[in-house]
């Protein structure tokens, strides 16, 4: 890895004969597929009875696929146990939040923390790794495929058990739980940790931090599955280890990541939610920094199973798609899958080629995006994505917290996006970073919707304003403790004391008629929000009507030589999306922040890095073109002609490529 872009795809062998296998190759070569995947969902192929296991297929497979120039990524087949695993035991399969007890079929149907299951999971992965480990054509590793995509938290009596080893770990004593959870309320406290129930069926909701601490508790026992996993390979490969992730899952992907060796997320957004195909790209190079991320899964034109499907791609967004990745560090971009399934539930999935040989409605674009990967290629490897100075923080541990305190409904994953969206669209170029990271290189950091906020990460950033950083903190952040409950000291404890500020009230503004003025904009206020004091040396934005006219629902506070920004509410509709853009822009003017261009909505530029030069990768994604100002003379490096500075513009799904030297 490293010496090359892969344009790859989801390949199952086991489902076909040797004469479409051979057919496969052929096609695979002509199309320019230079690396797969295989053997995620192929355990009863590897062991059709227990016990009795032979890998010598995917051996096989690998060095024919070797012979023809194409490299694979093995994957461990743990998603989907066999029938001998399944039959006979219910102890073994997840078990749902209403205490449904899942049957064998489809995936994900087992307890991963099962003891049995954690065993043959070991031999498994052992004998694969002892038998392809070695092999010149493997490149790679994935472990399991997409932890927790369609199930969550397992609620069986093995988990049962292990939550209560889990909780005496975290708190040594019950009554350190029972004070933690403010467990009297509702006579919620307990006499043992053997007491302390799952979030199963209740006739209410669950106390707020027994909902949480459990999806802490199943977020932390996939990611030691998966380090296990990596444990066993590592015996016997020197390949590098990834998995399969996304932000839609019920993982921490953070966690997940911190023993493997590089990050990969699957994708089906459509043209319609580009934005949510592209941050994913913005965050997936920070869980692994330095290292480039694999797009492991997309369709080539659509996404579908049985009773769903999504739009095709439009002629020609395929390749933004893919150059926009590459741009924004991707050493692959991979398709799920190559030929389509015969059988199944995700039989009308698009895919490369049809289940009777033929090319599909995405065949011609997998053919653009390989010729433009081929013109890239050089540009890619001699370059790197441009550190960029402006931040936001992505958490899954924030996304459980408002699992359990939604709200209105609220979504993370869908907050997060839109709040990354408005940054995207003005043109500044931005990292999408989770709470571990590092903040070296930043000048603006926003922090939106984490109800907690970690003494390690408030201590990072504070030495970040103190080092000149403006930090904006806020909607719906730092309102909750560790353990989902409410600051007794103060609304929003150690924040709101860094801050300088002084809430008064914290409450839904919704419905309330609620105006506040900012940045020349006045805008209806809405989500939970927190009200501050007035202050006329710190007050940036007022309330202007509502329930608490004439306080405050911005306030700044300089700290050092750097500024601590409160957003204490979400401004709505289009006003609100006017404030934010000014609150925005504000800030990244007043942080000097020079990577950012007045590149037009729907149209990105990425910026990357090489040895005494500057790269811009200009791509549409929307498909109705865009243009950009050339601060300077640059040389086009697919037509290696200067372009003078001043605008350049792009057609629909053009991309541009030029060089600018230091």
């Amino acid at each position: 890895m490293g010496k090359k872009l892969y344009h790859g795809a989801a390949y199952y062998p086991e489902l076909w004969n040797e004469e479409v296998i051979e057919q496969d190759i052929k096609l695979m070569k002509e199309t320019g597929i230079n690396v797969v995947r295989i053997g995620e969902f192929a355990w009863s192929t590897l062991e059709p009875e227990e016990g009795k296991i032979d890998s010598s297929f995917f051996v096989n497979i690998i060095n024919k696929l070797y012979e023809n120039g194409i490299e694979t990524v093995m994957c461990t087949p743990t998603p989907t146990p066999p029938i001998w695993y399944s039959d006979g035991h219910p102890e073994r399969m997840y078990v749902d939040h209403n205490g449904t007890i899942m049957g064998h079929g489809s995936r994900q149907h087992p307890c991963t923390n099962n003891s049995y299951f954690r065993e043959r999971a070991a031999i498994i992965t052992e004998h694969i790794a002892k038998a392809v480990g070695k092999l010149p054509g493997l490149i790679g590793w994935q472990i399991d495929n997409e932890f927790k995509a369609h199930v969550s938290e397992c609620m069986c009596e093995t988990c049962k058990h292990l939550w209560h080893q889990w909780l005496e770990q975290r708190y040594e004593t019950i009554e350190k739980l029972n004070d933690a959870w403010g467990a009297d309320i509702w006579s919620e406290a307990y006499l043992s940790f053997d007491q302390v129930p799952q979030p199963g069926p209740a006739p209410f909701l669950h106390n707020s931090s027994l909902s949480t601490m459990y999806q802490l508790f199943s977020m932390e026992k996939i990611a030691e599955f998966s380090d296990e996993q990596a444990e066993i390979i590592r015996k016997y490969s020197s390949e590098p280890i990834t998995h399969n992730s996304s932000m839609a899952f019920s993982v921490d992907n953070e966690r997940l990541f911190e023993n493997l060796d590089f990050a990969a997320f699957d994708t089906y957004a459509s043209i319609g939610n580009y934005p949510a195909y592209l941050i994913n790209s913005d965050l997936y190079r920070n869980f692994k920094k330095g290292k480039d991320f694999w797009i492991m899964e997309t369709s080539p034109s659509h996404a579908a199973s049985l009773v769903s499907n999504g739009n095709p791609h439009p002629d020609g967004y395929l390749r933004s798609e893919a150059v926009a990745a590459y741009a924004l560090g991707a050493e692959a971009f991979c398709y799920w899958l190559w030929r389509q399934q015969r059988a199944g539930c995700e039989q009308p999935h698009g895919s490369v080629i049809s289940a009777w040989g033929k090319p599909t409605i995405g065949y011609e674009n997998v053919l653009k995006v390989e010729e433009m990967r081929k013109d890239i290629e050089p540009i890619i490897l001699s370059t790197r994505p441009s550190q960029a100075e402006v931040a936001i923080t992505y958490s899954d541990r924030a996304k459980a917290f408002l699992k359990t305190e939604p709200h209105r409904k609220l979504n993370h994953r869908g907050l997060v996006t839109a709040f990354y969206e408005r940054i995207l669209h003005m043109g500044i170029h931005r990292d999408v970073i989770p709470e571990g990271s590092s903040l070296d290189g930043y000048k603006v950091l926003f922090t939106p919707f984490i109800h907690y906020i970690s003494d390690d990460y408030l201590a990072k950033a504070k030495e970040f304003v103190e080092n000149g950083g403006i930090w904006i903190a806020g909607p719906l952040t730092g309102g909750r403790t560790k353990e989902h409950t409410i600051h007794t000291d103060r609304a929003l404890g150690k924040l709101e004391e860094l801050a300088g500020a002084e809430v008064l009230f914290t409450y839904p503004m919704d419905g309330t008629n609620t105006i506040g003025n900012a940045f020349g904009v006045s805008a209806p206020l809405g989500m939970w929000s927190s009200v501050f004091e007035y202050n006329q040396e710190t007050a940036i934005g007022t309330i202007e009507a509502g329930l608490s006219k004439g306080k405050s629902f911005i306030t700044e506070q300089k700290v050092e030589t750097g500024k601590i920004v409160m957003l204490g509410s979400m401004p709505v509709g289009d006003e609100g999306d006017a404030l934010l853009k000014n609150l925005i822009d504000h800030y990244c003017s007043q942080a000097d922040v020079t990577l950012r261009t007045d590149v037009t909505k729907g149209t990105i530029v990425a910026p990357r890095s090489g040895a005494g030069f500057t790269v811009w990768f200009i791509v549409n994604m929307d498909g109705n073109g865009g243009r950009v100002t050339l601060p300077r003379e640059g040389i086009d490096m697919l037509t290696d002609t200067l372009v003078p500075q001043g605008m350049v513009e792009v057609e629909g799904f053009e991309y541009k490529v030029i060089k600018f030297n230091d």
